[in-house]
């Protein structure tokens, strides 16, 4: 499967490499959905690669691709708490120390 480039893989998920939380855009993630730091991506991204889930969380908005993948790890309510906290990282967001 080709990458679509929608850029949930960069919402969704927590990605400990970039101490990014649950649900929060990566702050690599540029308006176009492409990423900033492509070249210098951590491991953990370059070894991604597009799956059945990307089919199932398809949508016409990177919002509601992100709501829907959420939604199908059953994740939803604890990205919304860090939402709603704000945590501005993953460690922040888990309540642990660096």
């Amino acid at each position: 499967m080709e990458c679509t480039r929608c850029g949930a893989c960069c919402v969704a998920p927590d990605i400990a490499a970039l101490d990014k939380p649950l649900g929060m855009r990566c702050p690599h993630l540029t308006p176009e959905n492409l990423c900033s730091v492509y070249d210098r991506r951590p491991q953990v991204c370059r070894s991604y690669e597009p799956d059945e889930v990307c089919k199932l969380i398809e949508a016409p908005t990177l919002e509601e691709r992100v709501q829907k993948y959420l939604a199908l790890f059953g994740l939803s309510a604890e990205a919304e708490a860090t939402r709603q906290t704000g945590c501005a990282s993953m460690r922040q967001a888990r309540g642990t120390k660096p």
